[in-house]
């Protein structure tokens, strides 16, 4: 691999831990801020934030010869404004130096009119006196003064250092009343937060809930955990955690409590079961339901909560075990909007961005909305890759043709890799997104809208579920076309 050498000034891609390349300028580091000893790095200041951070070389790339590779991966609303902020800045490097550019023409034809009249003066010289000689030096001394010559002004700075274009918006008010709390603030960037005094629990550490733990973790949180199978709490007790015994003495013992768990049944159990949720809820604790159910068990859910005294969300998270560990989901809530408020340096850990929506079943209603496009898109790439090889087209140039079109993501990219590698590890289970359209067809005859697409779906997801396919990943819905 060819070595870049990097120096102060130049635009870069900076990596920190696991958050993605993020475009940034090299610069020189305060005086009183000591570099860190071992590797290589450079100081780092991030546009689009106020961050800055020492970055190893190794995780430094060169701007221009990465950044559309970088824009293809990172869509974030954020990441956007970073890149626009780096080209706002070279727009004005380019203007800089096209004035400066200017500015030399300008003096170097100020030069040649001023040698011209040197010449026409030592001419004079000659034939005039010597007191003429010395007024035509004056002369060619006055043409040479600083403004003709091209000089900026005392008040014109030839160029300034980076200046940082932040929004640090942590609150976005949208015209539907939503509200957003932008993880990217703090976390994109450097990863560094400040996380909140209060001690927080976590019940279910499945494929979402355990990624969402190691963040909270990692993040400073002080942490108590729970799971149905005990063993899976192991892993996070040698990294900080603290074990809980039940559901009841995680939130009796804790200000702020998650749960994530597989499906409406799961969900009610735990709050309504023995030790449950409910015996530890008293005035003042809150409870936050990331799980993706159905809108009458979680107003159920906020019922008995509330009646006790305790404060109650609705959190569900659209992503799926990848986006999880990465801290990158897109946390939906609803209900009590201080807890959301409360909750924003756990929301931050877990995910980019969080959505306030109202009232509660707002969330489970969205939720179930977003899982349903998912579910139904899945069956229909399945379909289309299946109908591809059965006509003798190939299904990687099919792939290839989509993921050059207007439907390429990142999404698409994954799941027809699965399908072509017949790797269904699961990144999201097959059995939880056909629960997902049950729940979001029957939310659709309860308001006598038809989900003609989505039941379609669903019906090959059954068939998908007999072929026991319920604990791989979603796109082995592909194996109930081929069966």
């Amino acid at each position: 691999m060819a070595t870049v050498h990097l120096r102060i000034g130049d635009l870069v891609w900076g990596k920190l831990g696991r958050y993605p390349p993020w475009p940034g300028k090299i610069v020189s580091p305060p005086k009183d801020l000591k570099k860190p000893s071992g590797k290589k790095c450079f100081f780092v200041k991030f546009f689009g934030t106020e961050d800055h951070a020492w970055i190893k070389v190794e995780q430094l790339k060169p701007y221009h010869p990465h950044k559309e590779d970088m824009i293809k991966i990172n869509k974030g609303k954020r990441f956007q404004q970073a890149v626009d902020a780096v080209e706002e800045f070279l727009k004005k490097a380019r203007g800089r130096e096209q004035a400066s550019h200017n500015s030399a023409e300008e003096n170097s034809k100020s030069n040649s009119d001023d040698k011209t009249k040197s010449s026409s003066a030592e001419a004079r010289g000659r034939k005039n006196s010597t007191s003429t000689l010395k007024s035509s030096q004056a002369g060619e001394s006055d043409d040479l003064s600083p403004k003709k010559r091209g000089r900026p002004p005392k008040d014109e700075k030839p160029g300034s250092s980076l200046e940082p274009i932040s929004k640090r918006l942590k609150i976005f008010e949208e015209d539907t009343g939503s509200t957003s709390i932008q993880a990217a603030d703090s976390t994109a960037v450097n990863g560094s937060i400040t996380p909140t005094d209060k001690r927080i629990g976590f019940l279910g550490l499945g494929l979402m809930g355990s990624g969402i733990v190691a963040n909270l973790l990692k993040m400073g949180h002080i942490v108590m955990v729970w799971n149905r199978t005990a063993e899976k709490c192991d892993l996070f007790i040698q990294e900080g955690a603290r074990l809980g015994r039940t559901p009841a003495e995680v939130v009796s013992m804790c200000d702020v409590t998650f749960s994530c768990v597989s499906d409406p049944k799961a969900a009610k159990d735990l709050v309504l079961g023995p030790s449950g949720v409910l015996q530890g809820i008293r005035p003042g604790k809150c409870y936050v339901e990331m799980s993706t159910v159905d809108p009458d068990t979680v107003a159920e859910l906020s019922q008995v909560i509330t009646s006790r005294g305790g404060r109650f969300l609705e959190a569900p998270v659209s992503g799926s075990q990848q986006l999880s560990n990465d801290g990158m989901l897109v946390i939906l809530a609803a209900g009590d909007r201080s807890l959301y408020e409360d909750c924003s340096s756990c929301f931050q850990a877990m995910g980019k961005t969080s959505f306030f929506l109202g009232e509660v079943g707002n969330a489970a209603k969205m939720m179930l909305i977003l899982n349903m496009v998912h579910g139904s898109f899945m069956a229909t790439i399945a379909e289309g890759l299946t109908l591809a090889q059965v006509t003798g087209q190939s299904q990687t140039t099919f792939l290839d043709i989509l993921s050059h079109g207007q439907m390429a993501s990142t999404f698409l990219d994954q799941k027809c890799q699965n399908v072509l590698q017949g790797n269904f590890k699961p990144d999201y289970y097959l059995k939880h997104i056909q629960k997902d359209l049950r729940l979001a067809i029957a939310m659709g005859d309860s308001v006598n809208h038809p989900t003609p697409m989505a039941a379609a779906a669903n019906e090959v997801y059954k068939r998908a579920k007999a072929l026991d396919q319920s604990d791989n990943d979603m796109s082995a819905v592909y194996r109930a076309y081929i069966h």
